[in-house]
């Protein structure tokens, strides 16, 4: 020990040879800051460290963005570590200390002076011991180590003739475009389908796929052949040795993973497959977030979600309007503890295999979030990771609680309509919509308004529709007791009424021609559609005085306005996507406030 700060004196010399000691306790006495290549890159530091014993000067930190460095003559307690090989200015191997995590249990304030009298760790203070075996080793957290060891099987793949399984690892964190010699040991966390271009420059194919290790990850991508030669040798969740593969700054447009930099496969890669079992290496990281949650989040947020399936659709196949190319999509409900359900849409190959029977856990990296008519949505893209019932213990949880309490609750479905209503909807009149020139933005504008309903259509207000509970699509009559429906390519025995109302609506500023659907018009009449159509059934005539008792009826809508061109023309669309009574609480609150702001300009 070292002065009254209890230095764990020759740990760092432990440390170099590849030990392990259990939360070693530092001094820092020097830091200097290592030139990145982007701001929006974490900070890496050179630090000199002592253990009252001994320093060295090859130590490295990453810090945030703009957080403090560790002042100097602080005393740390090094919480999780990892030692790495990289090739120094001489081109000959050095041993560096990685620091992942650490606490500070003096400042250097306090301390203010260097701790005893400890002398430089020479190369030959620093050499492995024969019991190590030149193995390189992890510290985490106090559990057991886990070590980077040369793989002895010799039944490993050799890819080129080349074996790298004999090498010394290093970890993912350590990686940069200034060093090349170096072997990572790694998992598979994901790996995407294989994707196609053409453009003026060419034609070709690309995959990707992100490497874990106990450091972090990365992401790596092969083109053209090297897609033919890697793309079915990597599988998700085996570990691999890999080496020789092109590192460059990460391009965080297409690139979510947690790395600054990004890997690209060259014609020189070596990838070789690990077949001795490693339990050290995490498996693929999630950060699950709840349904329920999803709601109040960003449009476009990729999230990691965990559900399971409540039911499913069929297969659908259709032409891509712009492209001609064949989709193929399928939609799934999702529900989790939070009582809450959402629509997943996917699509390719995972919704051509996606089998609903027996209600799977279904576990998505990386779905996309959308929103349609105020109600949040997810669907897969090509970087989408989707597992059925995985080894998770979040599976496990979620699949009890659904077979014991979940198969028989009525969730909240967050993807509706109607759940519009848990947004930021401002008041606005309708003279204001006008004047902000609302619409053009594109997901469209919301907003709500107090409104009177002045002229109902009751043309085209009802129509037959698609039983299907995922489709609305107006079915064709095959006048022979069978219903086609074109968007799910399927004839059914019956239909169910939609109501499609347009009609004009105006406050004390203005009026505007809104469309609803629906679940809102059946509020507006105070009938369900399959009261209306059974009504218009046995009497034609019977549309024109149901829609005349909606006349003059004031409610609070909610309404999204969307700039929308026909034949050329540009005009502006709202569709009503809520309708609610009248707060007068909440409504005069808010003419009270719009009094005060204006005696107040």
């Amino acid at each position: 020990m070292s002065g009254n700060y209890n230095l764990t004196e020759g740990a760092l010399q432990n440390i170099m040879r590849g030990g392990d000691p259990t939360d070693p306790i530092v001094q820092v006495l020097g830091t200097k800051k290592i030139q990145n290549s982007s701001e929006k890159e974490k900070e890496r530091y050179r630090l000199l460290l002592s253990d009252g014993k001994f320093t060295i000067s090859f130590a490295m930190i990453s810090l945030q963005p703009g957080e403090r460095c560790i002042p100097n003559f602080s005393v740390i307690v090094l919480k999780q570590y990892i030692t790495s090989v990289v090739n120094n200015a001489s081109k000959t191997e050095q041993r560096i200390l990685l620091v992942l995590e650490f606490e500070i249990l003096h400042s250097g304030e306090t301390v203010g002076k260097k701790l005893g009298t400890p002398t430089q760790l020479t190369d030959a203070d620093s050499k492995p011991s024969s019991s190590s075996n030149g193995t390189l080793t992890a510290k985490t957290n106090g559990n057991a180590p886990s070590t980077y060891k040369p793989n002895s099987s010799s039944n490993v793949s050799v890819s080129d003739g080349v074996s790298i399984a004999g090498q010394l690892a290093h970890p993912i964190s350590s990686l940069s475009p200034y060093h090349n010699k170096w072997v990572i040991k790694v998992r598979v966390g994901n790996k995407s389908a294989i994707r196609t271009w053409s453009n003026s420059k060419g034609e070709g194919k690309l995959f990707s796929c992100d490497f874990i290790d106990e450091s972090g990850e990365i992401r790596c991508t092969a083109f053209r052949d090297l897609v033919d030669k890697f793309y079915e040798m990597l599988q998700i969740d085996k570990v691999y040795y890999v080496s020789k593969c092109q590192l460059k700054p990460a391009n965080k447009q297409f690139n979510t993973v947690k790395n600054e930099y990004e890997m690209t496969m060259t014609n020189e890669t070596v990838i070789q497959e690990c077949l001795d079992a490693d339990p050290n290496i995490p498996q693929t990281k999630y950060d699950f977030t709840p349904i329920d949650k999803l709601a109040h989040i960003e449009v476009g947020t990729l999230i990691d979600v965990i559900g399971v399936c409540k039911n499913s659709s069929e297969l659908v196949t259709f032409q891509a309007k712009t492209t001609g190319r064949e989709l193929k999509k399928r939609e799934v409900t999702l529900i989790d503890q939070t009582r809450s359900a959402i629509a997943l849409t996917l699509w390719g190959n995972d919704a051509e295999s996606f089998d609903g029977t027996n209600n799977p856990v279904v576990v998505i990296k990386s779905a996309k979030l959308g929103e349609f008519g105020g109600g949040k949505n997810l669907s897969t893209i090509a970087s989408s990771q989707m597992r059925i019932n995985p080894e998770l213990q979040e599976c496990y949880r979620i699949r009890g609680w659904y077979d014991s309490e979940g198969v028989n609750i009525d969730a909240t479905n967050i993807s509706a309509r109607s759940e519009m209503g848990n947004f930021n909807t401002p008041w606005m009149c309708f003279k204001d919509v006008q004047d902000q020139s609302l619409g053009n933005a594109e997901k469209g504008d919301y907003y709500q308004v107090m409104g009177t309903i002045l002229l109902m259509r009751s043309e085209n207000c009802i129509y037959k529709a698609c039983p299907s509970e995922k489709c609305n699509k107006k079915i064709v009559d095959l006048e022979t007791g069978m219903y086609r429906c074109e968007k799910c390519g399927t004839e059914y025995p019956s239909f169910k009424y939609r109501l499609l109302a347009s009609m004009n609506v105006g406050d004390w500023s203005g009026n505007q021609w809104v469309s609803m659907f629906s679940n809102e018009a059946e509020k507006v009449l105070g009938l369900t559609a399959q009261e209306v159509g059974e009504q218009v059934d046995n009497q034609s005539q019977t549309m024109a005085s149901i829609v005349d008792k909606a006349n003059f009826k004031q409610f609070v809508l909610k309404c999204r306005a969307k700039m929308e061109t026909y034949n050329d023309e540009a005009r502006l669309k709202t569709v009503v996507v809520r309708v609610d009574p009248i707060n007068y609480e909440e409504y005069n609150a808010h003419l009270i406030e719009r009094i005060q702001a204006l005696m107040s300009a």
